[in-house]
């Protein structure tokens, strides 16, 4: 087989050939990220580097990751013969022996015999068309929405432009912007993505408005497939095939199969999610047509020349291929599928090498989810080996709290992530991929740790790059960094039409499918349902003619057990099934219930499956109560002077703090619930923002605050509430006392035990200088609240204007103004989240929220807990 980082069919066939050979010297070709720009990651680098290499590990290197199950496919593939006929005899013979060695070496005889792994022993995902998201959930229900107002909002003739104008057909309208403006190289990527999310979409609500315009999209690219410029060839993109031209050349290009697989696997979505049977014949046209350009490159020049041509990004190609070959079973597929799997990285992670450093991580990531495909269609256990250990190593080496992995596209060094913290963290793409390698990985498994990394992964990677309800606005990256916003990196927050970045692509899909991962089914005589995630939704359980309704209590800080209702409900007599509930690592044993029909059952352990066998029927109820808890998590850097560097999670929700600069905690080894408490749900009763009227525009009063000096001032109003401006305008006043006038303390909203002092500095002590008298307002209007100075009688908080420092003013004194002196005491810009915290920092108090619910807070992840 083409060796991982060697690729020409010659020199393999000999290093095979030659058994009787204990050490063989070969000359390493690149594996790297793009073609023209070669790297250091070179097999025979990475296995001088171990000591006592022997024959073993270079016939395991050598396995074959090239193992079409039909000769005569394979032999289809033969390159262009020599001048002579004994020369193209030879030839032919060394190309035969070439497959015939692959075939009969290192391998599994499961794929050597053509099997595949039983059925029966994977888990299968439910239906999006039998799994319904709660629409009044606020969290998933509110995503999956908001997602569909987006895809709703997309026209089909401004998708399709491109298409169009290659195909030299009318195309009316004008082109979207962004990376599927007219002249960029990787335009018609998100088109693929917008079938697939389409697709998901639909089986996941029945939207009838949105399967029109699924259609509509899939009836115009057929249009442009079978458009005479196209020459009835089944090519299809939104760019000339010149770009095929310059990446079989070794040419710069922005990766065109990259597109292409998208293309591809969005009208198979179309077929296999949506029933779309004209899109399957297109996808078999576009396979029929690339086939025959990497058959022409082999035959032009050599599979060497093809296996370098797969340093540039081209996506899952490998992996849509394997699918499509499941369901045509045509080999050309199969051998097709197999020519995509890039050897010189799948050989790494064959010989269970770690050096993903400096490979761009999601150019690798979907070959290792098509590697998994490859295992699922033709059972070769070592793609299933590769999948583990990939998954094991991105897992426990070069992944963030948040689940998610990369720093400006790219993997870091092995536990050093301590010095990648910044903007650029987690590609959003990357995690979506991710997400497949352990669902993957689940199913065939059943192990634990697998959901709960993708429930950890979901949360704060996925849910965190929308922007609260606004429809089509995404991150490309999730800012690890201290001090760091979603709104402030490279790319920000993207546009609805103007970005369509590769990360847009992937998001409109993650939030099309957010049901699939929550039950799997086990087939079979003796009927099984796995409950992997806790999202409020319904299951029509068709194989036992059951509907399962998952309610989940909405979590709050203060109320720290996750509840969980599953009611059981039957057309007919319900059948003897095994219903699995995952009981999630990180829940608590103490504490943890779980019942039956009001009957306590014996409870799982954490990291397990709470089995139940029974004849299921009508009025069944099943509830669990997980007792959630904070910890902390060092970040994976084995650095002595990093490793006081932790995050703080509750359960799996990561939690970011509001600050911007203090980022030393300090616990001095106290437990976590000594300087980490929650916030009762009544302070939001508490929160007020005061404003005033100027020149026809509304201020606020904000606290500015910095490491080396604090302020109050005046400042426009901010729109909507997920600003740091909003935060900064929010205040809690807390009462003190009964007594006439009412007295409070002036609490930031985001410094929880602080509070301003009356010489306008905060302080965590609570004494007489930090209490202001809430007064009638000095300017005589309905409504209106003054501040006076609790330890300075007859004086106020006396504001200047815009952007004016606030200041204390006294009655009768120069200058002084009634109006200056009142404000309006307004509803709130920013409410606590029902799952915040108060942390008490090194130097001062700060708010911990989920960061997935915020929007363009500044915040910090990693927060220094050294002694």
């Amino acid at each position: 087989a083409p060796p991982p980082a060697m690729a020409t069919a010659t020199a393999v066939a000999l290093v095979l050939l030659l058994s009787s050979v204990a050490v063989v010297t070969v000359v390493a070709k690149e594996c790297t990220n793009v073609p023209t720009q070669l790297s250091s990651h070179t097999v025979r680098a990475r296995l001088q580097s171990t000591p006592g290499a022997e024959e073993w590990r270079w016939r395991e290197l050598f396995h074959d990751h090239l193992n079409p199950t039909d000769e005569s496919a394979w032999m289809d593939l033969l390159p262009l013969a020599g001048s002579t006929t004994a020369a193209a005899a030879a030839e032919e013979f060394d190309w035969a022996m070439l497959y015939r060695t692959l075939k009969g070496g290192v391998g599994s005889s499961a794929a050597q015999a053509g099997a595949t792994p039983s059925s029966s022993s994977f888990l299968v995902e439910a239906s999006l068309h039998d799994v319904r998201l709660d629409p009044g959930d606020e969290v998933y229900g509110r995503a999956q929405q908001t997602n569909l107002e987006y895809l709703l909002l997309l026209d089909v003739d401004r998708l399709v432009w491109s298409f169009r104008r290659q195909a030299g057909l009318p195309a009316p309208g004008a082109p979207y912007g962004g990376w599927e403006g007219a002249v960029v190289e990787l335009r018609g990527h998100f088109v693929g993505h917008y079938l697939s999310a389409a697709a998901k979409m639909w089986a996941s609500t029945h939207n009838g408005t949105l399967a029109g315009k699924m259609s509509a999209v899939v009836d115009a690219l057929h249009a442009c497939q079978q458009a005479p410029a196209n020459g009835g060839t089944g090519y299809l993109s939104a760019f000339p095939a010149e770009f095929f031209d310059r990446f079989e050349a070794i040419q710069p290009v922005w990766a065109p199969y990259y597109t292409i697989h998208k293309i591809m696997q969005g009208l198979l979505d179309q077929y296999m999610v949506a029933g779309n049977g004209k899109a399957l014949a297109m996808v078999v046209a576009m396979a029929g047509y690339f086939g025959e350009r990497v058959r022409s490159v082999i035959q032009r020049h050599s599979i060497e020349r093809h296996w370098t041509s797969l340093n540039e990004e081209t996506g899952g190609m490998n992996d849509v291929l394997y699918q499509l070959y499941a369901i045509t079973n045509d080999q050309r597929h199969l051998v097709l599928a197999h020519l995509f799997d890039k050897p010189c990285f799948l050989g790494l992670l064959a010989v269970q090498a770690d050096s993903l450093s400096d490979f761009h991580a999601n150019t690798h990531i979907p070959i290792v989810v098509g590697g998994q495909m490859r295992y699922e269609v033709t059972g070769d256990p070592l793609y299933k080996e590769i999948a583990t250990f990939f998954m094991d190593v991105v897992n426990s080496s070069h992944t963030y709290a948040t689940g998610g992995t990369s720093v400006s596209e790219f993997w870091f060094d092995p536990k050093r992530l301590a010095e990648t913290l910044t903007t650029e963290n987690e590609e959003s793409c990357t995690t979506y991929n991710m997400l497949k390698v352990s669902r993957h990985l689940f199913r065939w498994t059943k192990e634990i740790a697998y959901a709960d990394y993708y429930e950890r992964a979901l949360i704060n990677g996925v849910l965190s790059i929308q922007r609260g309800r606004d429809p089509g606005v995404m991150i490309y990256m999730l800012p690890q960094g201290p001090g760091r916003s979603k709104a402030v990196s490279y790319h920000g927050w993207g546009t609805q039409y103007d970005s369509f970045w590769c990360c847009y692509g992937t998001g409109i899909e993650s939030f099309s499918k957010l049901g699939d991962s929550i039950y799997f089914e086990e087939k079979g005589g003796k009927p099984a349902l796995y409950i992997v995630q806790y999202i409020p939704s319904t299951f029509n359980w068709r194989s036992v003619g059951l509907t399962v309704t998952q309610q989940v209590k909405p979590l709050s800080s203060s109320d720290q057990n996750l509840q969980v209702s599953l009611s059981i409900s039957a057309k007919t007599n319900g059948q003897y099934a095994t219903v699995n509930v995952r009981i999630p690592s990180w829940a608590s044993p103490n504490g943890a219930k779980a019942t039956l029909n009001d009957k306590d059952l014996q409870m799982a352990s954490p990291g397990t499956f709470l089995s139940v066998t029974k004849q299921w029927g009508s009025g069944d109820h099943l509830t669990l109560q997980l007792p959630i808890s904070l910890r902390t998590e060092a970040i994976k850097d084995d650095r002595p002077e990093y490793a006081t560097l932790q995050a703080v999670l509750f359960g799996p929700f990561l939690l970011a703090g509001l600050t911007t600069g203090d980022w030393d905690a300090k616990a001095g080894g106290a437990a976590v619930s000594e300087w980490i408490t929650p916030v009762p749900a009544s302070y939001n009763s508490q929160l007020v923002t005061l404003t005033q009227e100027s020149g026809g525009s509304t201020l606020v009063l904000s606290l500015l605050s910095t490491a080396k000096a604090t302020s109050l001032t005046m400042q426009p109003r901010p729109e909507g509430g997920g600003t740091d401006a909003a935060v900064h305008a929010t205040f809690r006043l807390v009462p003190q006392g009964t007594a006439t006038p009412a007295s409070a303390l002036i609490e930031p909203f985001d410094m929880p035990g602080m509070a301003i002092t009356n010489n306008l500095t905060l302080s965590a002590e609570k004494g007489p200088s930090s209490l202001f008298n809430v007064v009638p307002g000095l300017d005589g209007a309905p409504g209106s609240v003054s501040l006076e100075l609790a330890a300075r009688p007859g004086c106020f908080l006396v504001t200047a204007g815009a952007k004016a420092n606030v200041q204390g003013g006294c009655g009768g004194g120069t200058g002084f103004s009634p109006q200056a002196a009142s404000f309006i005491r307004a509803e709130p810009l920013r409410r606590y989240h029902p799952i915040s915290f108060a942390a008490k920092g090194a130097r001062r108090g700060f708010l911990l929220e989920p960061l997935f619910t915020l929007r363009d807070e500044f915040y910090t992840v990693y927060f220094n807990f050294g002694a």
